[in-house]
């Protein structure tokens, strides 16, 4: 079956959206993007009371509610404590790799919505001076936060409005290069949610339906464990689409989808990945089915929350998660191929 994915605006979503800063609990402004999108292509789109949005399809049938979940919220960090020296110390939201944050520029935002640039840097950060800048541990109680301002003492930095709860922001740098990669922080989970756009663009431009309603759920707390506790409570089944894990003794690669049997919550439902690997041979995409000790998803948070649905994972592999991140469009493009052989009647 020929389907053609729009990748010129699969690719500039991603970036639109990893543009817009939104660590866990911080997701209006790129919310307020996706809800745009939604409507401009005519379709319902609800707020839940945590921030959720949920995006209506209408269906050919209305026997069922099939689900689609990703979610916007990003890895990030919250000003802690300020230091007699004026420097930041900081705690994270969510688990990035603390490592991979030493040297990366920052924003600090203010209750009163100010924003200050810095530099998450070691407590060590000169090889000609400290003799463990090299080996010092990068954590963040053995990090800090250098702001662009003029700033000698913890009063300096008060008198700034910056205190204690502040969002700090990472820099996502991201880049789409001519060979088609992606690369950027917080592709876990935007590069999904641009997937999931890339398939309302598909209705729309089509004028198709898939077979049942399809509702779309954009999660603002998945990186701490709770964003799809809640769920519109006529959906009976529900695709996360999420990242797929590269590394040792796995089998993605950014060129495929991933097709999830198993996580730290357990088995995914039989049946619904036995037809997602079915459509995916059947239909010649590159994929893989693969086990994920070491990860959860929306439809974890969602079993866990009380809801009666089963529950599968698929998405584009992404390597080096929670780190300086990279897909391939290609796996992009074969996970939105995926959805929608999926929801066809």
């Amino acid at each position: 079956m020929k389907i053609e994915i729009n990748k010129n605006y699969v690719l500039d979503t991603a970036k639109e959206i990893l543009a817009c800063d939104s660590p866990s609990g911080f997701c209006y402004d790129v919310m307020k993007i996706i809800e745009d999108k939604a409507k401009g292509f005519g379709y319902k789109f609800e707020t839940t009371n945590k921030g959720c949005g949920i995006i209506t399809i209408p269906g050919e049938k209305n026997d069922k509610v099939i689900g689609l979940s990703a979610h916007v919220d990003t890895l990030g960090a919250m000003v802690r404590s300020i230091t007699s020296n004026g420097t930041l110390k900081f705690t994270l939201v969510g688990g990035p790799s603390a490592p991979s944050l030493d040297s990366e520029y920052c924003k600090i935002r203010t209750r009163e919505g100010k924003l200050y640039t810095g530099t998450i840097l070691s407590i060590s950060p000169a090889v000609h001076v400290y003799e463990d800048a090299n080996t010092l541990e990068r954590k963040p109680s053995k990090m800090e936060i250098r702001i662009d301002e003029v700033v000698k003492s913890k009063e300096d930095v008060e008198k700034l409005g910056i205190c204690a709860g502040d969002y700090i922001f990472i820099d996502t740098k991201t880049v789409v290069t001519e060979s088609g990669f992606l690369k950027s922080r917080f592709i876990d989970d935007k590069g999904s949610v641009a997937c999931l756009m890339g398939l309302l663009e598909l209705y729309n431009r089509t004028n198709t339906k898939p077979e049942y309603t399809t509702k779309i759920f954009i999660s603002v707390y998945e990186e701490v464990g709770h964003g799809s506790s809640y769920i519109p409570s006529d959906i009976t089944e529900m695709i996360a689409v999420d990242m797929g894990c590269i590394g040792e003794d796995l089998g993605c690669t950014e060129f495929d989808v991933s097709i999830c049997a198993k996580d730290s919550g357990g088995p995914y439902d039989y049946e619904m990945t036995t037809k997602l690997v079915g459509l995916a041979k059947q239909n010649e995409l590159k994929y893989v089915v693969d086990i994920y000790p070491m990860y959860g998803s929306d439809v974890v948070a969602a079993l866990r929350g009380g809801n009666n649905i089963r529950g599968a994972l698929i998405g584009p592999g992404v390597h080096a998660s929670h780190g300086m991140e990279r897909t391939h469009y290609s796996s992009m493009e074969s996970t939105v191929k995926l959805l929608y052989l999926y929801l066809e009647k």
